[in-house]
């Protein structure tokens, strides 16, 4: 049987005869095959456990429990198959811990131990299991009350025991070195300390509390059987717990058998070594045992002497004195014989122990004497058992069976005799011996079932005439007996006496505090509530007659205004009486709410004019104990949480708890409990916390904890998820331009051409109606900042702010680069949807990305990552040059000469573009040593540098001038030499020189020859001696364009020439083209005299060159 198919065995099985002899045997064959190969025991847990489990007792559901127990306790699976199992079947066996078979619920109870400390494992990492966790609790509480209840089956009781053994070890910490904890040994130890529900703080508290409740048992309890159950846990306890050896050990030494005094001495020795072990209480537990082991040896000699007097009184009873006795005597001893004739056989019962016997002889005994009775005189003792007679009334006389007929008259005398007469009771005995004199009564009866049916037959004939004789006694009885009718009261009269009943009521009812509740006191306080809502009308047809009126003006008579205003008086003493003490009489509280909605419900099914009560009281309550709340009240959440329906004053009033800096706390915490503990309430809950995130406050308090709730209740609900992601969306639609369409044909007239129709945007209380342009910061932040923060959890926001950027002001995007830097930050450059989306944004989007890639590299350098990034993009797309200032350090030589130019040519004459070229000059260019030029040396030389040496840098703007553009390039040339730590004088001397290698020269090489000269007088004498001589002999003159900068430069150091250039142009021009590029370097701002100049066309010759002295040779200095 061991190789053989677990599913056709269990097909064979469930093809036979339910409950018979061949289905036992197919199931246990299996349960072998499955112990040996337990892998399919989970496929047939699921598969047959709900069917089994709804079914009722019988042979196919206890094997299926008993191999989930099986499976989940002591089956050799994984961890986490035995897990998912327990996580399947919790709400089952939930639902088991209520059946009515007790082998069921100890089975339950006993898979329980091993589910919890599974599921309590999964549910430290699973956050989001918020019900499994509350249907585990509940289930805990199930099975504590099982350990405690007076009438608990002893099987389920020794269950409990093991269950809390576990309960205390999981609720209780383990090692905190992560390194040595067990994966098998679950504890508060591996509860994140952030977990939005479990609460180890309470845990630990209850695990301690369970434990205390266990060692008083200990010390109380007279079940030897539960006392070695408690026993043998603690035995796991102190081995996996060595904090609680100590409280153990001492419970233990100090434990005395005083609870078992009077049991049989098999029980006591059940209990002969209940200490455990351990190594630092070595010392206490030797003592400890020592004296437990006098104590069973005492108890053991005790037993043997109470067993030899026993035997010995017997043998003596046997042996009479032969005796002359009186006949007097004689008859008396005769009757006394006749009365008992088993004498001998009750002492030897007596004195019997029938422990020793096998427990199958005992079932047939007892089963024998039980089958002596007939049925009737069965169900007769089962009656009596079940409906005992009173105590205080006094038993009457066995009537004969042959009675002589009673007259009326005689029968009431005899009744008011009886009446007048003090009823003598008969004396009682204590109840240890009416338990022992039944025991004893029971030892008497012998096995001999035809005597006792010869016996019980005249006895059965007497309670047939019994019962006749009483049903004719009960015949002439008067039977129709009519109460006086009550005294009318009035109205003062009337509230006084309901006055002084809920008084008596509210006294006698412990004053309906908060804390563990009876169910007379819970009974007390529904009755007091029904007392005042559950009303009727004195006229009930009359009142739903004028209610149901169609005509507005017609009004109730007195006698129903009355009756609304005695029912508005007596919630109102209600009310008062609540809210002097709201926090110990919110049970109250929920309790008279639930009855006023329900009735207000009862009511308005059958009578539409019906004046509902309930959201009236409810805000009497609401707005009485608002003025009394602070941030640490826990109460009025509590209260709101119970209620069967919140009307909408009291989510507005919510809503104005959490703009209250001092009461914030407790409208968001109410508004949490709403969307995760009330589906129905979840969506009214969501609505209000979405529309906090758009509160305008300054200090932005109410915002970020609207914003902080809604997160958290992200990926918790389906239908929460479709709100906040709607929400976040329709705000950001807010923020976009509209654009303008053509005017659709019959749309209204008032609509101007080019304007949109309509649309439904989504409004709030904080918002304005439409978004004014240009548009504010504080603005925009009330409609992104929900956005952003959902955008860290839910990475796909990214794609729609990207996509809606590009229809945005301007205004509002400038908002947007700085309100999205704390989310980029957060995010990091190694995002891998944010890289995508810079990869791929779309068009429109680029300042956006440009504003994220700045980010990125405003505090570090960008990897390896993003510069492969972005340098894709620059090939691919035409991006602004802005893209390469981030990553322009980190290329190569040739990269960088390539890209500069680029860069460069952003320069516009703003101070902003000056700063990023300058930023990027000091990350390519190499700071030369303060040596460089002055001192040489033979040392080899180092491998080239990756950047620029500053002379490279000058030489590369002038060869590209016309690539970035001459005001660009005089611009880039500018900051260079203001940049003096890198461009020193000898730097610019070598720039000079490689240019004027050249073979061509720049045009703004004078330029920045005379700039060069101008900043550092040093070079004066390089220019005059080496840079002009070489200058002649490139006969600079024939290039126009090098010495027009030169006039340039002249007119601008000498103001006073400009008047007398001037009119040497004018009169020795010669062509007016010319003579239009002369005025225009000099300065010409419009003609003298009104009169013309024409402007040069692209058909005129080029201006000739005047004339350019000799220069002499300049000497050396």
């Amino acid at each position: 049987m061991a190789s053989m198919d677990p599913l056709q065995a269990l097909t064979a099985a469930l093809s036979v005869p339910a409950d018979s002899k061949e289905q036992a045997d197919l199931l246990a064959a299996l349960r072998e095959t499955l112990e040996a190969q337990p892998h399919p025991i989970p496929i047939l847990c699921n598969t047959l456990l709900k069917t089994a489990a709804g079914s009722n007792d019988s042979l196919l559901r206890r094997w299926v429990l008993d191999l989930l127990h099986f499976g989940i306790a002591r089956a050799p699976l994984a961890v986490d198959t035995r897990t998912n199992l327990a996580l399947q079947s919790l709400d089952v066996l939930a639902a088991l811990l209520n059946d009515a078979n007790a082998w069921t619920v100890k089975v339950a109870v006993q898979t329980f131990a091993g589910v919890y400390s599974l599921l309590f494992r999964r549910i430290c990492t699973n956050r989001n299991e918020r019900l499994q966790w509350d249907t585990l609790t509940r289930a805990k509480n199930r099975i504590i009350e099982f350990m405690w209840a007076p009438n608990t089956h002893a099987g389920i009781q020794l269950a409990a025991v093991k269950f809390l053994q576990r309960v205390i070890l999981v609720q209780s910490r383990g090692v905190a070195d992560p390194r040595l904890q067990n994966k098998s040994d679950p504890n508060l130890a591996i509860v994140p300390g952030d977990h939005p529900f479990i609460n180890t703080a309470a845990l630990e508290a209850e695990g301690v509390a369970l434990l205390q409740r266990l060692i008083t048992d200990l010390y109380t309890k007279q079940n030897p059987d539960l006392i070695s159950a408690i026993l043998n846990s603690w035995s796991s306890l102190v081995k996996l717990r060595p904090s609680f050896v100590q409280i153990v050990v001492s419970s233990l030494t100090l434990w005395t058998p005083a609870p078992l005094l009077g049991l049989p001495f098999i029980a006591s020795e059940a209990l002969k070594n209940p200490l455990p072990s351990g190594a630092n209480f070595v010392r206490e537990i030797n003592d400890a045992l020592t004296k437990q082991a006098q104590r069973m040896e005492q108890a053991a000699t005790e037993e043997r002497t109470r067993k030899a007097m026993a035997t010995q009184a017997q043998v003596d009873s046997r042996k009479r004195p032969s005796s002359a006795v009186g006949p007097g005597e004689e008859d008396a001893k005769r009757q006394k014989v006749d009365e008992d004739p088993n004498a001998d056989a009750t002492a030897l019962l007596a004195t019997f122990d029938f422990t020793t016997l096998p427990v199958a002889l005992i079932t047939e005994l007892v089963v024998a004497n039980l089958q002596v009775f007939s049925e009737e005189a069965f169900q007769a003792r089962i009656n009596a058992y079940r409906h005992p007679p009173p105590t205080t009334v006094a038993a009457p006389a066995p009537v004969p069976a042959v009675a002589t007929p009673v007259s009326p008259a005689a029968l009431e005398n005899a009744v008011a005799a009886d009446n007048a007469a003090p009823v003598k009771l008969p004396p009682t005995m204590p109840a240890a011996d009416r338990a022992r004199e039944r025991m004893d009564m029971d030892e008497d009866i012998e096995f001999e079932p035809d005597q006792l049916n010869l016996e019980l037959e005249p006895m059965q004939e007497d309670d047939e005439t019994l019962g006749a004789g009483e049903l004719a006694i009960k015949e002439l009885l008067p039977l129709e007996f009519r109460l006086p009718p009550p005294s009318v009261l009035g109205e003062e009269e009337r509230a006084a006496t309901v006055k002084s009943v809920v008084t008596r009521i509210w006294q006698s009812s412990g004053d309906l505090a908060v804390g563990p509740q009876t169910g007379g006191r819970d009974m007390w306080m529904l009755l007091l509530v029904r007392m005042i809502t559950r009303v009727v009308d004195p006229d009930s047809g009359k009142g739903k007659e004028v209610k149901n009126s169609a005509d507005p003006d017609v009004e109730m008579d007195e006698g129903m205004v009355e009756l609304y205003e005695r029912q508005d008086r007596l919630r109102r003493v209600l009310c008062d009486y609540i809210m002097a003490d709201f926090s110990g009489r919110i049970r109250l509280a929920t309790t008279w709410m639930n009855e006023e909605w329900y009735n207000d419900q009862m009511r308005l099914s059958s009578d539409n004019g019906w004046r509902p009560n309930y959201e009236v009281w409810l805000n009497q309550i609401v707005a009485e104990y608002q003025s009394r709340l602070d941030r640490k009240d826990r109460m009025f959440a509590r209260f709101l949480l119970d209620l069967p329906s919140v009307p909408s004053d009291v989510f507005t009033l919510l809503r104005d708890l959490s703009t209250e800096p001092d009461r914030m706390q407790i409208g968001f915490q109410t508004l949490r409990d709403f969307v995760t503990q009330r589906p129905t309430l979840r969506g009214d809950a969501t609505t209000i916390l979405l529309e906090l995130t758009t509160h305008p406050g300054s200090e932005k308090v109410t915002r970020n904890a609207a914003i902080l709730t809604v997160k958290r209740c992200m990926g918790e609900f389906q239908m929460t998820d479709g709100m906040i992601r709607d929400f976040a969306l329709q705000l950001l639609r807010r923020l976009q331009t509209p654009r303008p369409v053509d005017k659709i044909p019959g749309a209204d007239a008032d609509m101007e051409d080019g304007q949109l129709p309509p649309e439904d945007l989504l409004q709030t209380p904080y918002l304005q109606e439409r978004l004014e342009l240009p548009a504010q910061k504080s603005q925009v932040v009330q409609h992104v900042e929900l956005l952003f923060a959902l955008s860290s959890k839910a990475p796909d926001f990214l794609d729609e702010i990207f996509a809606a950027y590009g229809e945005m002001d301007i205004s509002v995007q400038e908002a947007i680069h700085d309100l999205i830097t704390a989310l980029i930050r957060s995010l990091g450059p190694g995002n891998g949807k944010l890289l995508t989306l810079m990869r791929t944004f779309p068009p429109g989007a680029e300042t956006l990305a440009l504003r994220i890639l700045n980010i990125f590299t405003e505090h570090g350098r960008p990897n390896a990552q993003l510069v492969v990034l972005v340098r894709g993009l620059i090939a691919e797309r035409d991006l602004d040059a802005r893209f390469l200032i981030p990553i322009i350090a980190e290329m190569d030589k040739p990269d960088i000469m390539k890209h500069l130019p680029r860069i460069v040519s952003i320069l516009n004459g703003t101070q902003e573009t000056k700063e990023l070229v300058r930023s990027v000059f000091g990350a390519v260019v190499t700071t030369p040593p303060q040596t460089f030029g002055s001192v040489t040396s033979n040392l080899p030389r180092v491998r080239q540098s990756e950047l620029l040496t500053p002379a490279e840098l000058m030489v590369l703007l002038h060869d590209t001038e016309k690539e970035i553009g001459l005001k660009s390039a005089i611009e880039a040339i500018g900051i260079c030499f203001s940049m003096t730590d890198v461009f020193r004088s000898e730097i610019l001397a070598v720039v000079m020189q490689q240019i004027l290698d050249q073979p061509v020269l720049p045009t703004l090489f004078m330029r920045t020859v005379i700039q060069a000269v101008r900043t550092y007088k040093s070079l004066t004498g390089f220019v005059s001696t080496t840079l002009l001589s070489r200058l002649i002999t490139k006969k600079i003159w024939t290039t126009p364009p090098l010495w027009q900068e030169q006039l340039r430069e002249l007119v601008a150091k000498q103001p006073t020439l400009r008047g007398p250039l001037r009119e040497f142009v004018q009169k020795k021009g010669g062509n007016p083209a010319r003579a239009a590029v002369y005025l225009e370097i000099i300065g010409e701002d419009e003609p003298q005299g009104g009169e013309s100049v024409p402007a040069p066309t692209p058909e005129s010759p080029p201006p000739s060159v005047p004339s350019v002295p000799a220069v002499p040779e300049p000497t050396p200095s």
